[in-house]
């Protein structure tokens, strides 16, 4: 088991508290070893990656269907070894059945019109007894975390998916409940072991803070280079001065967090649905 003390070293700097907390999920599920080939997909930037990386020497492959994302995880990672980048989409995955201990779909099925498709695909390349960590944004999502649109939600029936104000619903197909999400893992074939739901105290607007103008700001490189570097989710190295404005709101956003547990529980408001699954052998 990874040391708990490493996660949250790597994670130190993290303002998305439920980021933070699908991190030491998923580390939790697959449990990476030295001899393990692990997929993660999408695979982003690299994020998971780069900390799978940090703490074990296991085979490493991710791939993404955004040129543009997979062209700066080649950059990012360009210096690690043992680790695969490549242009794929979950539902066509470039692998042969049965080729990796462990499939990480993190934040994916939510933005595919066919999730069953998907998570059928990543059971082919999943060996017999290779685990399936997801997770996906949860319908029952708590208040604020994004209150623009629970209230719009619960008044209107609507949402906001685009733009700085799209809070948990940006660019998602669809919301899970719990049973919605066991059952499409079930339909492609996968025995569930454990299910969480992660992430119930947070501060308010944190969502719209964070990517709605958090990153935007980071991205455009605005922001100044102590604080571009605290921010930076790849470099664990960056400590900053503790009165550096993104330490400050990491600080003030962990208070809350403190107060979440590894798993909330099935009738609690959470930000996150994790569940891990196992391919069965033959």
């Amino acid at each position: 088991m990874v040391d708990p003390d490493k996660i949250a070293f790597m994670t130190r700097n993290e303002a998305d508290m439920a980021f933070k907390r699908r991190v030491r999920t998923i580390f939790d599920f697959i449990n990476p070893s030295d001899e393990m080939r692990v997929l993660d997909l999408p695979c982003g930037r690299g994020f998971y990656l780069n900390m799978l990386r940090h703490v074990s020497q296991c085979d490493l492959v991710g791939a993404d269907l955004d040129w543009s994302v997979v062209k700066t995880a080649k950059q990012v990672l360009d210096s690690l070894p043992n680790i695969q980048i490549h242009h794929a989409s979950i539902y066509a995955m470039p692998y042969p059945p049965d080729c990796f201990d462990a499939v990480i779909l993190s934040e994916v099925l939510e933005h595919i019109d066919d999730d069953v498709r998907g998570l059928k695909e990543a059971f082919r390349v999943l060996k017999p007894d290779g685990v399936l960590a997801v997770t996906v944004p949860n319908a029952n999502y708590p208040f604020f975390w994004d209150p623009i649109n629970k209230v719009l939600e619960s008044l209107f029936n609507r949402h906001i998916q685009r733009g700085p104000l799209a809070g948990l619903w940006a660019n998602h197909l669809r919301l899970y409940t719990a049973s919605q999400l066991r059952g499409a893992v079930q339909k492609a074939g996968f025995l569930i072991e454990e299910e969480r739901s992660l992430t119930h105290h947070c501060f308010p607007f944190i969502h719209n803070l964070v990517y709605g103008l958090g990153k935007p700001l980071l991205e455009s490189k605005l922001l100044p280079n102590a604080m571009r570097a605290v921010a930076d989710r790849h470099d664990f190295k960056a400590t900053g001065s503790r009165f550096n404005p993104v330490k400050l709101g990491v600080a003030l956003f962990n208070a809350f967090d403190r107060k979440n547990t590894a798993d909330e529980g099935p009738d609690r408001a959470t930000v996150n649905l994790a569940l891990k699954g196992r391919k069965p052998h033959a």
